[in-house]
Parts: C-alpha cells; structure tokens; sequence
C-alpha cells in the first residue's frame, strides 16, 4: 500500500479538498478533546505552508441528514485556527453557491472548514445501504448522492484522504469524491499513511515474537480478526467478556458472566484451530454485580454461579505481562475487563503499563484505536506507545483483513 501522500504533490495555488476526521467531544460549544484535530495539523500545515489553498471537510456526531446547531463543526474553525496560528474561514454548508464563492475567493495559503457533511443525508446513504440491503437507496436517493457528490467534487483541484477513521466507510466524501475527481488527482495525509505504516506492517512483515492482544464483549465481534490473525502472530492473548465464551466452550462454568452460548462452537474451533496460539486467562477477578467498590473474588478455574468474570485476574496480568515483555510486535485491540470501573481496570491497566515497558526496550506497539486507546490514554501511557491508531473501528476492519477500497483507489507512489 503506497500510497502517494499530499508531500509528494505541487500543491502551490491549487484547491486541495481534505477529508479530516474532526469528530471531537463538544459540550456546550466546547471541545473536550482535541487530539483528531492535532493529528491531522501535520498534513494542514503542508498544504498551508506551500501555498495550496485548503479546502476541510469533515463529519461531526450523527445529526440525521438535517442541520444541528450542537453539531456545527464552527467551534472547530474557531480551534483549529488557534493551532495552527492563522484565520480559518468557516463555511455554513459544505455545498452551495455561497460555499463555492468561499472556496472561490480562497488565496494561497489560506483554509476553509466546510460545515458538517452529514447534515446531507446522501453522504453516508451508500453505506447504510451495503449494511442493510433492505433500504438500497431509491433512484430519487442515487440522484442525490450523485448531485452532492458532484457538488464537493467542484470544490477540488486535489483530493486528500487524511481521515483513516471513517477509511472503512464509503461515503461520498471518502469515495464517490475521489472516484469522480480522477487518477492522478488524489492521495492520502500524513495521517492514514502513518495507520498504513504500523497497522500494515505489522502484518505483512512484523518483527518476532509478534503478540495480539485481543479483548472485548463478544467472540463474533472479533473472529474475523482472529482468523485472519492466526497465520500471522506468534500468540493471541485473549481478555475481555469474551474470555467466558472461551472458557465455557472448554467446559469450564463460568457462572453469571456475559456468555455467547450460542457461539460455544466457534469458540471451540477457533481454539482448535489455533494449535496453542490462543491464550486464555487462568483467573478472573469476579463480583456479584458491576458495581464500583464493590467486594471482588479472585477465581481460578470454575466460577461460581452467583459470579460475574469482570477482569483478567493477577496471576493471568502477570503472565501476559512477561510475554509482552518478550515481545517485537505487540498489537493490542480491546480492553481486559470493564476498565471504565474500578476495581476492574487493574488487567487492562498491567497490560498498559507492560506495553509501554516493552517499548522502551525497543518493541513495535501498536494500539487500535477505541477503547484501547482510552485505556491507555487514561493510563497516562499515550506517549509510551509506538503508534495509537486513529480509528477504532477501521483499525479492527484492517485487522481483519478485509479491503478497503477508500485508499485501494488512491494513487499509488
């Protein structure tokens, strides 16, 4: 996958549209966390600095197709404009004759932010489509994707993808845009090319041992994951609810913990299938109800009825701990155990604090995105690590393997 990058393009006087992920926490007009917008400053700045005019683009929550003043990307305008220490002008739609004079009026090294893409409901229609086949979009709807996908296009001399958490998503901004803009025409930021670097080649040529770290609620959440990983790595090492399914599938009782009876199967044959690369936890810090501060037992083996598995316990911490330490490639993808409530962040919080030892000694570690990122975030371990993906979901879609045809039709270096 390489990909030519907006540093590999004369962007000098020339209009260069770029889908950026700013879907950032706001309360009240205030943004609470501003690190998508950081991550993409790298790629801004290049255009800016070399005298492109820099056209934004972005999503911002689930507004419905309908404009929504709490979801108004105008407060990120006002942001990213201190950041990068010059005006940015903000756009009140992301279409439109009043956006095209904006863009038109547009001088060398000056940014436009366009209003949030989903207050159109076509953006995304073609991907809600391919996940429910029940509602393909009428002819009337394909119009209308057809006319806003014509209508951001116009906004563009260059196309730049800088927004790998929404890559696994075809939405008009990420794909009927670049289709329609041409080959030649359209490359990727700074950003996805840093995702396709460390998620890329981690699995087509990781250093060994190569651990995956793998956690979760369900075992259907993550087979895909699983299966396409299980060729590649040394070890998985499995934490999270789904540990039950695991373990009830080798007959172990796992009590009143979350347990895909129906998956027990596939739980069993993936396990089979593994040939001793799957590790399960050997003890599970458990309690009667999800609840902070409330009394926890330690099991190992059988839990009881009463009891709920809500963590890996100690002795499964430390053991996972020693093989990470071993590790050259760690991949870690879904905490240990409901972290966001102590006590039962501890195994998610060792796992944290052995992947950023084993960086210092010189590992590749890798974090997908999510919650694994809040964990390690939360952990105050963030720049402890190689790389945080951008996109939880995307980085688990590329994980699995699965194409992604967003960047398949950007062009190649």
């Amino acid at each position: 996958m390489a990909k030519k990058t907006i540093n590999d393009v004369d962007v000098a006087n020339r209009r260069v549209l770029m889908r950026v992920d700013f879907n950032v926490p706001l309360e009240e007009g205030r943004m609470t966390d501003d690190r998508r917008i950081a991550q993409a400053l790298d790629s801004i700045r290049s255009v800016i600095d070399r005298d492109g005019k820099l056209i934004l683009m972005s999503h911002l929550g689930r507004p419905k197709g309908e404009p929504s003043s709490e979801l108004s990307l105008r407060p990120v305008a006002s942001h990213l404009a201190q950041l990068i220490d010059k005006p940015v002008v903000f756009a009140e739609d992301c279409i439109g004759e009043d956006t095209e004079k904006a863009v038109a009026s547009l001088q060398p090294g000056e940014t436009l932010l366009l209003e949030n893409l989903r207050f159109h409901a076509a953006e995304n229609l073609i991907d809600k489509a391919k996940k429910n086949p029940d509602r393909k979009p009428t002819s009337a709807q394909r119009s209308e994707i057809d006319t806003f996908a014509e209508a951001l296009t116009r906004h563009a001399d260059l196309y730049c993808n800088n927004a790998f958490g929404t890559c696994h998503r075809e939405h008009v901004s990420m794909y009927d845009v670049p289709v329609r803009l041409g080959a030649g025409r359209r490359v990727c930021g700074n950003l996805v090319q840093r995702e396709l670097r460390f998620l890329g080649e981690a699995l087509s040529n990781p250093q060994r041992p190569f651990v995956a770290i793998l956690g979760g609620a369900k075992v259907s959440d993550k087979i895909g994951v699983i299966a396409n990983l299980l060729p590649k790595v040394d070890t998985i090492l499995i934490g999270g609810a789904m540990t039950y399914t695991f373990l009830a599938s080798q007959g172990v009782d796992v009590g009143d913990s979350l347990c895909e009876r129906d998956k027990l199967d596939l739980a069993a044959d993936l396990l089979k299938r593994a040939e001793g690369k799957i590790r399960l936890p050997a003890d599970s810090v458990c309690a009667k109800a999800l609840e902070p501060n409330i009394d926890t037992v330690v099991a190992a083996g059988d839990i009881d009825s009463n009891l709920k598995g809500l963590d890996i316990g100690p002795n499964t911490a430390r053991g996972y701990a020693q093989i990470i330490g071993s590790a050259k490639t760690v991949v870690w993808n879904g905490p240990m155990g409901v972290f966001e409530m102590p006590p039962f962040d501890q195994g998610t919080l060792a796992v944290a604090h052995a992947l950023s030892e084993a960086t210092g000694s010189g590992a590749t570690t890798i974090i997908g995105g999510g919650d694994s990122a809040a964990a390690v975030d939360a952990a105050g371990l963030a720049d402890r690590m190689t790389h945080i993906s951008t996109g939880g979901g995307a980085s688990l879609e590329f994980l699995e393997g699965k194409p992604f045809a967003t960047i398949d039709l950007l062009d190649d270096r």
